[in-house]
């Protein structure tokens, strides 16, 4: 147990942030509380920095807080962090930042300290849930991410955006209230077998019957199915990102849906072990359902925010089937795909944010000619486009061989499935870059300007990170096997072995491999 409440303060810092910049006075304009949001997203990025620091890969969940809160029903303030846990925190308090920077203009004369404010609240319940290790303490802080969520887009963004906000929180609400029985059911079945206890450690090692497995299993995976998205539980996603802000549509798809993937590992794998393996021919079937529709349906859109939305559709897919692949590839892969899905479609949130702040519209077939106006933006576009479709040397190519190679072996027809995801993801980002950026620019684009200084701090260090973790994974490979490892060891599966073996007697190692 930790001395110092690390992971408690990562989530107050932005709680704290986020009531003062609420209450910044109107009369000292509408900068100083942007100011003083960046400063605490600043803070909290520094406090996710030391929780790093001190992280040893192979020691399981560390810096763990563990207090009494509601005794009668075995409810505890409990926090730590794993490999999973560590880099979707990390993936948070660095987009959070960034979101900031780029998102400078988007709420002016709208209330920008209320946006700002929210998006720290979200912040702060995010990396609560993403370190929370009792299960009510999660249901609370997973549905609390609901509250600035719903302002975020009910507040800001274009017409239609209160509608979006309104189906946003009603799927929302729904997938919660059935993690809400779920969880009841989970008091029931742990104070049947003695001590009632909410507790990760204490339910891993409960033993309840198949069917009341089975049960909680599909009360849990309904709301992450939800959360992700995952078909047919997604229709929420392209209105949501359509009519919201670019910024909040990263804080969104980049983060607050990774609850949905992130709660598939911690919880479906962690206390259903056997549920998760009798339930992986339907997960399995829905995930390529996810990723081949929601590709077709990226390639018919005409906006291009909703066209983006719905390439996350098709990459949830992607991370749910290595999810169930219940393979040591697939598992790692999954987790880093979190990573390098939420840098790079962060990516193309944001430089679409810019695009459209130009043109004055979001319309596909009303763009065309950037690059020869806007070459910087145009070229930062393609490479986040590049790394959405897997182009080999950028980061999300690691991920997806690495889903493919535990698709293909699950089975084979699985994962000729998959490689059509694959193949439609070309589609839609190349022809989606031709119809934009090449060809004559239309008259009266003379005024088009290139990204300036700030926009530029906003997206180049998530191109420079697809570049970066295309090379080198390790470091988050590292992080994820460890977790990955323990929990198919709880699952009770173990990877094939190779289908030819070493001749017998030779010794890699002595022989210098």
């Amino acid at each position: 147990m930790s001395e110092f409440p690390w992971l408690t303060v990562l989530w107050a810092v932005p709680m704290v942030g986020a009531v003062v910049t609420a209450f910044v006075p109107k009369a000292r304009g509408e900068v100083l509380p942007k100011q003083v949001a960046l400063a605490f997203s600043v803070l909290t990025l520094a406090v996710g920095v030391a929780i790093a620091a001190q992280f040893d890969a192979g020691d399981g969940m560390q810096l763990t807080e563990t207090h009494d809160w509601i005794s009668a029903f075995g409810v505890h303030y409990a926090l730590g962090v794993d490999g999973l846990g560590l880099l979707l925190i990390l993936l948070t308090v660095v987009l959070v930042p960034i979101v900031f920077v780029a998102s400078w203009h988007e709420a002016d004369g709208r209330h920008p300290a209320a946006f700002f404010a929210w998006a720290l609240a979200l912040e702060a319940f995010a990396l609560a849930v993403f370190a929370a290790t009792d299960v009510f303490l999660f249901y609370v802080v997973f549905e609390a991410t609901l509250i600035p969520a719903y302002f975020l887009i009910g507040r800001f963004g274009r017409e239609g955006r209160a509608y979006a906000a309104l189906k946003f929180l009603m799927y929302q609400l729904g997938g919660g209230l059935v993690l809400l029985a779920a969880v009841i059911g989970l008091y029931v079945v742990s104070a049947d077998a003695g001590t009632p206890s909410y507790l990760l450690s204490d339910l891993q090692n409960l033993d309840m019957s198949t069917t009341w497995e089975r049960w909680l299993f599909v009360g849990f995976m309904i709301a992450f199915a939800v959360k992700a998205p995952l078909f047919p539980l997604h229709t929420w996603l392209a209105d949501t990102t359509e009519k919201a802000t670019p910024g909040t549509s990263v804080l969104l798809v980049c983060i607050l849906d990774k609850i949905g993937t992130f709660g598939m590992l911690r919880f479906c794998l962690g206390l259903f072990p056997e549920a998760s393996q009798w339930a992986t021919p339907v997960v399995v079937t829905l995930a390529l359902i996810s990723i081949v529709y929601g590709a077709f349906l990226a390639i018919g859109q005409d906006d291009i925010l909703r066209l983006i939305g719905l390439t996350s559709l098709s990459h949830f897919g992607f991370i749910t089937l290595g999810i169930f692949a219940l393979t040591t590839q697939g598992g790692s892969g999954s987790i880093l795909y979190m990573v390098n899905h939420g840098v790079g479609t962060a990516a193309l949130f944001l430089i679409a944010g810019y695009l459209i702040r130009r043109k004055g519209t979001s319309l596909i077939s009303q763009i065309t000619g950037v690059e020869s106006r806007a070459p910087v933006l145009a070229g930062l576009f393609l490479v986040a486009g590049l790394a959405t479709l897997g182009l080999p040397g950028l980061s999300q190519f690691v991920s997806e061989i690495m889903v493919m190679i535990a698709a293909f072996d699950y089975h084979w027809w699985v994962g000729a499935v998959a490689v059509t995801g694959i193949v439609l993801a070309a589609v839609y980002v190349l022809w989606l870059y031709e119809r934009t950026m090449t060809g004559p620019p239309v008259p009266g684009d003379e005024a088009l300007v290139d990204l300036n200084r700030r926009e530029l701090v906003a997206v180049v260090p998530l191109v420079a990170a697809l570049l970066l973790f295309g090379f080198w994974p390790m470091p988050m490979l590292d992080a994820a096997n460890p977790t990955v490892d323990s929990l198919l060891q709880h699952v009770g599966v173990t990877d094939d072995e190779p289908m030819v073996p070493a001749e017998p007697g030779l010794d890699f190692h002595e022989e210098g491999h």
